[in-house]
């Protein structure tokens, strides 16, 4: 199975751009094949990562609902079909491939989108080395089991005491709904030049969150974002990017390592 690399937190914080600094560093160190999955409606990552969408698994959904004689093309069945059109939403990039979600149009439950989903992470899961997961914004992808196990969940956090009390209620529901997840860090994201506060450190301490270092805020990020640039196109010396990498270099690498020994 696919090492999976998790992102979650409250909207706002930058774990997609995390997510997307991740894909990238995986395919630049050549680790393996990589399957990035953008399972937020309200999808970004492609433009993250510089990557063109056609077709997700959203329209998936619009498709089979609107299918109300239940026929498909070629005599298929409905799980026929659904494979056939997940083979078709994956976007080959240089590296990588992607799996976008989307937005369904209209208004309904995102159940079916999120079931074919989880179906789709599962199937393709055997298929790939790592699998970068951004999830949406908030608690309740949780407890919808995008994918049935994660290997290293980062929470992501701007540097708030609310961001940290949303990264802790993500620690309680991970336990309460007993996912199966391996390890969750915190990343606060985004912190100023003075550093982080004494009351945040504490918040940090008092929810014996992990805390796997900090990215500090950077200009140069809001002006790429600003002007639709790719954020993977920022320079390898930019201090918040390189602050990133070193996350990476001391958590995910030996985490690798110790999973690819295993699997010998």
């Amino acid at each position: 199975m696919a090492y999976t690399i998790a992102f979650a937190g409250k909207g706002g914080t930058g774990k997609t751009t995390l997510a997307g600094f991740t894909v990238d560093y995986l395919v630049e160190k050549k680790l393996g094949t990589v399957l990035a999955v953008d399972a937020d409606p309200n999808s970004n990552l492609n433009s993250v990562l510089g990557v063109e969408v056609d077709f997700t698994l959203g329209e998936i959904r619009e498709e089979v609902k609107n299918n109300k004689e239940g026929v498909f093309p070629g005599g298929m069945t409905k799980a026929e079909y659904l494979n056939f059109r997940l083979q078709q939403c994956l976007v080959e990039a240089k590296g990588y491939d992607l799996l976008v979600m989307g937005r369904p149009e209209g208004q309904g439950c995102y159940c079916f989108a999120n079931g074919v989903l989880r179906e789709a992470t599962d199937k393709l899961s055997d298929s790939y080395d790592f699998m970068v997961i951004d999830n949406e914004a908030g608690l309740e992808h949780l407890s919808r089991r995008t994918t049935k196990k994660v290997d290293l969940m980062f929470a992501v956090s701007e540097c708030s005491k609310r961001g940290i009390d949303a990264a802790n209620r993500i620690k309680d529901l991970i336990g309460e709904l007993k996912l199966d997840v391996g390890e969750l860090f915190l990343i606060i994201n985004r912190v100023p030049e003075g550093g982080l506060t004494e009351e945040i450190l504490d918040t940090v301490k008092k929810y014996k969150l992990t805390l796997a270092g900090t990215v500090p805020l950077d200009e140069e990020i809001y002006d790429y974002d600003n002007r639709g640039v790719p954020l993977v196109k920022v320079p390898r010396e930019n201090r918040a990017l390189s602050e990133y990498r070193k996350i990476l270099d001391n958590i995910l690498l030996p985490r690798i390592e110790i999973h690819n020994k295993k699997g010998q």
